[in-house]
């Protein structure tokens, strides 16, 4: 199996398991604050990973330069404590299901984003996904019902912190390729080690936001599946889907990333339905279909990443 196998198989597991954030966002988001759920879910995260691989990270941290760090403070404030702030105010104000499928715009956002700030070429299938993935959230939203009164405010809002919960997503993979671009020693770290560094960045990012949410009656009250979702989020979205992504985008090029990217709301969507028994519309398919269809069209151009070991 060579690199872009690998890279293949890694990505396709972490947009997966992310996937499955939503879900385990969704069973404790009515409980406990937003911050409250990114710090304990990170928390936990850092149980398993700093026990299992806190010897690799004193040699790591002291080959780090300034450049390495600001990568790992951006990472961790984009990838994950803003993206997951977003989600979690959005999953207050609009379904699972819908959430899931409007993180499928990252991708879009992220071509266009590599677009205007990383002035890499937009082609024509770039620009056909794009367009695809517009239409999917237009759909997805109910624009079609507007006139009916199917849209209501409280449900456009959690949408839009969704998008924007996709717009910090596409930052963070924009970030990824950054480093991978201009040679960073980002780029070189163990994915292990850089997974465990910026999920540290991103607890101290939410430990203050989390304690102003005065969590302890909350957690007083969090039952078992609560804690479940929660070690779920810490152990698999967090320690494990990041792992995985690190060594995925090191063997892929970021359009393949992209393209892979389209498990996350499949994987969404399908829980939503099964675990959850949201329902699913005629235009929630049709516009998941279509932001399925855009995440294809972008993630066709053909593979220049070089391979890279970890």
């Amino acid at each position: 199996m060579n690199q872009q196998q690998q890279g293949n198989i890694f990505l396709f597991l972490a947009f997966s398991l992310a996937g499955t954030s939503v879900i385990a966002a969704r069973l404790v988001s009515d409980r406990l604050g937003s911050f409250t759920i990114t710090a304990l879910s990170l928390l936990l995260g850092l149980l398993i990973l700093v026990p299992l691989y806190g010897a690799r990270l004193i040699p790591a941290i002291r080959q780090m330069k300034l450049v390495d760090w600001k990568m790992v403070i951006l990472q961790a404030f984009f990838g994950i404590f803003l993206f997951r702030a977003l989600l979690l105010g959005g999953l207050n104000l609009t379904s699972a299901g819908e959430a899931g499928l409007l993180t499928g715009a990252a991708p879009a956002i992220t071509a266009l984003l590599a677009w205007l700030v990383l002035r890499e070429r937009l082609t024509a299938g770039i620009a056909a996904g794009t367009a695809f993935t517009v239409a999917g959230i237009f759909l997805i939203q109910g624009v079609a019902n507007f006139g009916g009164g199917l849209l209501s405010a409280s449900h456009l809002g959690g949408n839009l912190l969704v998008l924007a919960a996709a717009a910090s997503e596409s930052t963070f993979n924009m970030l990824s390729r950054l480093g991978n671009r201009s040679g960073n020693t980002d780029s070189g770290l163990d994915p292990v080690v850089q997974t465990t560094l910026v999920t540290i960045a991103a607890f101290v990012f939410s430990v203050v936001p989390a304690w102003i949410e005065r969590p302890i009656s909350s957690l007083s009250s969090l039952g078992l599946t609560g804690w479940l979702a929660l070690a779920w989020y810490g152990w698999i979205v967090t320690a494990l889907a990041f792992i995985c992504w690190y060594a995925g985008i090191k063997r892929s090029s970021a359009y393949t990333a992209a393209a892979f990217s389209g498990m996350m709301p499949l994987t969404s969507m399908a829980l939503s339905f099964f675990l959850l028994n949201e329902h699913v519309g005629y235009e929630q398919t049709v516009g998941g279909l279509a932001v399925i269809i855009g995440m294809w069209l972008i993630g066709r151009r053909p593979e220049k990443a070089v391979a890279q070991t970890i």
